[in-house]
């Protein structure tokens, strides 16, 4: 969307998630930080496949103390695990479900649907992909997870393709892309050219991510606007140094205790 008034509410937004900005005296505390204000998410939802979880009271409240820096280890494990959840049975909705009839204790039959959960993995991007497995496995008892090892240069954001797992009949599969952030969506781009090169269809594929931003989304989209992606928050930008704000800080890190 072009115009001054843009461009400039665009460079306000960025100069709003500088260090700078952030804490401009060191006796002053700036405003508190939200998601990405509805009128600015609105576009996004228009022009991207992207879905995001209701914004309940109760998911604000998991994502609160998920983003807390003063969250002990434990809770963070504890209340991102609640908020995955969500995210993997949202995902689960979008999957292509065929009608079955069951049973009932009452001695009728019912007509419902059955879950496509033979014709499903997972893939995990290392490491913080990692942390969605167990979740996973959780709702889906036994499901084939892959590993892509994705890293990026800390200073230029730019992604590495070091290592990758796949289950042998990937290509036959619907799969879930697990992320938890996606900031530059450099590594998700990254992930996704190894799927597509491994037989992957990009619309068998849905990206469960626990935050993203308009940026990352951007980029994402023009690459794969087939993938269908499902976020817990939409974050306001990215920082001097790739990190998504208000943001949770490095998610690998917290969730396997290594900060």
């Amino acid at each position: 969307h072009g115009g001054s008034s843009s461009a400039q509410e665009r460079q306000s937004l960025l100069e709003s998630c500088r260090p700078s900005a952030l804490l401009t005296m060191a006796e002053e505390r700036p405003p508190p930080m939200t998601t990405l204000p509805e009128e600015q998410l609105a576009p996004l939802l228009r022009e991207y496949n992207l879905r995001v979880l209701p914004q309940t009271p109760n998911l604000l409240a998991l994502m609160t103390i998920v983003r807390d820096a003063k969250t002990r280890h434990p809770e963070f494990i504890h209340y991102s695990d609640r908020v995955i959840r969500l995210l993997i049975e949202e995902s689960l909705s979008l999957l292509p479900h065929v009608p079955t009839v069951v049973h009932t204790p009452t001695g009728v039959d019912y007509a419902g649907v059955a879950m496509p959960y033979e014709g499903l993995c997972g893939v995990s991007i290392m490491r913080a992909g990692e942390s969605m497995e167990v979740v996973l496995r959780q709702v889906i008892p036994g499901i084939p997870i892959g590993k892509i090892l994705i890293q990026r240069n800390e200073e230029t954001a730019m992604p590495s393709h070091y290592y990758t797992k796949l289950p042998p009949d990937i290509k036959e599969r619907w799969v879930l892309l697990l992320d938890p952030m996606q900031g530059t969506a450099g590594s998700s781009v990254a992930a996704m050219k190894v799927l597509v090169d491994s037989g992957v269809p990009p619309a068998k594929v849905v990206f469960v991510n626990l935050i993203t931003c308009p940026e990352g989304m951007k980029h994402f989209h023009e690459h794969y606007p087939e993938v269908r992606v499902v976020t817990a928050a939409v974050d306001m930008c990215l920082n001097e140094r790739f990190y998504l704000v208000p943001g949770i800080g490095d998610f690998g890190d917290r969730y396997f205790g290594t900060v």
